[in-house]
């Protein structure tokens, strides 16, 4: 199978080309300076010269604080990136993953969300990736959009990495305890990725490491995880807050937990639990 991987260089994108070449599949991985999705003519002419089988949608505006005052340029990634790298995937034939998010939920229900309840997003980042899935679901007639959470991973910069530093360095460390997710090793997500694209079972998915935790939480096991596997020193004394104690431009959900509902009914292998996924990214660290 030919892949074709759009922001390549990003924390995702590098363990999907990881994965999928582990499993002998012929993968092109193109980094933002290699392919500008915002550009309609280079996208058509890229993906058009690669003629892939499948192109996993990667490339995204991730800066949530920042989309807040950067409403465009937010948009003219994940919306019309999005409508652009739709458009010529559909031209070659080739099925399109759509890597999306828990933003584009509101994060007030008290049940996990499952993937045909209605987005209902709060921030400019969240609106604007919404716009993304309605592009890929509008534009391309073999899509598979696929919302996680929480994701971290050897590349790039992330929260188990921040925390790793901060346990060490800083004698009180505060964390939110009033918002609750899945935290989702990029390793797993692509390999969930690699099963789903081998079939044609089209749709939403809901994909994260299976349970649930705070921030709070996931800095505990951060933190004695670090100690067991990595033997670090820890400095810091943990402490819980709430999100008030901490005011950001971009509203955090208060619930980002995904039902893997579509994982369950389309017959695929669920993703591990977080705890395990966090044990393996940290002997791999």
């Amino acid at each position: 199978m030919k892949v074709l991987i759009t922001g390549g260089s990003g924390q995702l994108g590098r363990d999907v080309a990881s994965i999928f070449e582990a499993a002998e599949h012929q993968v092109f991985s193109y980094s933002r300076n290699e392919l500008d999705i915002t550009d309609q003519q280079q996208c058509d002419h890229v993906i058009g010269a690669t003629a892939p089988d499948v192109v996993i949608h990667c490339a995204a505006y991730t800066a949530v604080d920042a989309a807040e005052t950067d409403v465009d340029g937010a948009f003219q990634v994940n919306a019309s990136g999005t409508r652009n790298v739709a458009v010529a995937s559909e031209k070659c034939g080739a099925k399109l993953v759509y890597i999306s998010t828990d933003y584009v939920f509101d994060g007030t229900s008290q049940l996990p969300y499952q993937e045909y309840d209605t987005p209902n997003p709060q921030t400019v980042y969240g609106k604007s990736k919404r716009a993304g899935e309605v592009l890929t679901q509008t534009l391309s007639s073999r899509y598979f959009v696929v919302r996680t959470s929480w994701v971290y991973g050897k590349h790039g910069n992330n929260f188990v990495k921040t925390m790793l530093q901060l346990i060490q360095n800083k004698p009180l460390l505060q964390v939110v305890h009033d918002q609750k997710g899945s935290p989702t090793y990029t390793i797993d997500l692509a390999k969930f990725l690699l099963s789903l694209t081998m079939t044609e079972k089209y749709g939403i998915y809901h994909a994260s490491n299976q349970g649930a935790c705070t921030w709070y939480e996931f800095t505990e096991a951060i933190l004695q995880e670090a100690v067991d596997i990595m033997g670090i020193k820890p400095l810091a004394r943990l402490e819980p807050c709430t999100s008030a104690q901490f005011p950001r431009p971009a509203l955090r959900p208060a619930n980002s937990v995904l039902d893997h509902l579509s994982i369950r009914s389309n017959g695929f292998k669920d993703l591990r639990p977080w705890r395990e996924g966090l044990e393996d990214f940290l002997n791999s660290y």
